[in-house]
Parts: C-alpha cells; sequence; structure tokens
C-alpha cells in the first residue's frame, strides 16, 4: 500500500474544546457571513439550519450550547476542512438522536474516504461501502456490511466449537425403527424466519432510540413520571427484541 502524496487527513475530534465567549455564527463562519460547501456558498443562516439551528441562536455564545448543539459545531466545523479522508473513532459516543441523524447525513455527502471505527451497527450498515471486521482469534476479512462479518464471526465460532467439542459416540437406530417427524413449516412461517434478521435488526433500533432519548432529552431526564413512562417503554421494546430473538433460536433447533 502507498500513500498518495499530498493526502489530506482530518480526525474527527468529539471532545475538542470550542471557545465558549465565541457567538454561534462566526463558530459556523469565522471570517465572513457565509462559507463555502462543496463549491457552493452558503450563508452562514442556511448553514446553521442544516444543523438546526435557527437564526435567533446565531447570536447565542456556544458557551450556552447544550452539549448536543456544541457536537453539531463540531460537525458543521468537521465538513468545511479540506479533507481526502476523515478518521472517526466513535463518534456517536453520547450523540443524542438528532446529532446522529445530522451526522450520518452529513457523511453520507462527504467526496472524499471515509474511515470509520464505530460499534454502531446502524451508522456503519447506512455509510460504509466495506467492513474490515475481526474474529477476535487474531483473523480479519472485508465484508460487504455488518451482517456479513456477523455471519462470518458465527461460521468461524461454529468451526472452533466443532474443533473443540468433545468425541461422541453415534448411535444408529435399527433398521425400519420409526423417525420423528419434522413439523412443516408453513409459506408465512417461513417467509418469516427468512426475514428475521433483518426483523430482528429493525426492532434492535427502538430501545437504542429511546434509551438515548431518555438520556438526553431534558423534558424526560427531569420529569420523574415522563422518566418512568420512557422506562416502561424502554423495557416493553426489549421485551419484544428477547422475543424475536427467543423465536428465531427455536427455528433454528426446529
Amino acid at each position: 500500500m502507498k500513500k498518495a502524496d499530498a493526502l489530506r487527513v482530518v480526525y474527527f475530534d468529539q471532545n475538542r474544546q470550542l471557545d465558549p465567549d465565541i457567538l454561534l455564527k462566526r463558530a459556523l463562519a469565522p471570517d465572513s457571513d457565509s462559507v463555502i460547501y462543496q463549491d457552493r456558498v452558503i450563508h452562514v443562516a442556511g448553514w446553521a439550519a442544516r444543523f438546526l439551528f435557527t437564526g435567533e441562536d446565531l447570536n447565542r455564545p456556544v458557551g450556552r450550547l447544550s452539549g448536543g448543539e456544541r457536537a453539531r459545531v463540531l460537525i458543521a466545523q468537521l465538513m468545511l476542512q479540506p479533507a481526502d479522508v476523515l478518521l472517526l473513532d466513535e463518534p456517536t459516543n453520547d450523540l443524542d438522536i438528532p446529532t446522529l441523524e445530522i451526522l450520518e447525513e452529513s457523511l453520507l455527502e462527504f467526496r472524499g474516504a471515509l474511515v470509520l471505527v464505530t460499534h454502531d451497527r446502524f451508522l456503519l450498515d447506512r455509510v460504509s461501502t466495506l467492513v474490515l471486521g475481526f474474529d477476535g482469534l487474531g483473523g480479519a476479512g472485508r465484508f460487504a456490511d455488518y451482517s456479513q462479518w456477523e455471519s462470518w464471526q458465527g461460521e468461524n465460532a461454529a468451526r472452533l466449537s466443532q474443533k473443540n467439542a468433545p468425541k461422541v459416540k453415534v448411535v444408529t437406530p435399527p433398521a425400519g425403527a420409526p423417525q420423528p417427524l419434522k413439523k412443516r413449516l408453513t409459506y408465512k412461517e417461513d417467509r418469516e424466519l427468512s426475514m428475521m434478521e433483518q426483523t430482528i435488526a429493525n426492532a434492535e433500533k427502538t430501545p437504542r432510540r429511546k434509551t438515548s432519548r431518555a438520556h438526553h432529552d431534558p423534558t424526560i431526564s427531569s420529569d420523574a413520571t415522563a422518566l418512568h413512562a420512557a422506562s416502561v417503554e424502554l423495557e416493553s421494546a426489549q421485551k419484544s427484541v428477547d422475543a424475536l430473538y427467543a423465536r428465531w433460536a427455536n427455528s433454528k433447533l426446529s
């Protein structure tokens, strides 16, 4: 592998400190009332709106912004940096849902290459075109998406389990002995099971979103009644995911 000449690599530092006294409009557009984004001139108000800020927000000091708002400022600054490669290490940590969505959209618009290290499979599936996955045993492989890596990891685990399994004696039933009947799946059951992995992946989004909302929405975290209701909803959503996993596991055994 050879590094290209004058390759511009930019690292997204979510812990980078912003000047608390600077106004939002200067944090977004330091030199004028507009920015240049992908060869287009955009007024600072329009640029701010892309990151969920209003015109009234432009004159607020950065120090008065919430954690999620400051994260959106950092993303806005990141997208204006001249870069061929963006390096992001766990960029979704502690981000609220609106900021997560803005980050995803911004990365999809980036014209260069992304190197993304993350445990967020939803972000990975949406923005990546190549997954480099590790098996935990020193091996690695290239995959089209997270699900393909997950299947490969499961196959490796199964092979390792078979290799380490104790030898057992196989008893063959006598000729003519009745064989247990395997339940035949209906068309609806067969279709349901064929889509089960995607159904589980979609269902897992709900607990994740509800957890993030409960932690970062001040109208919930500061209200005991709302927080209790959110906890009940989260528990219900998690039970639904657990039920799907149990259904999927039973189908593998049948």
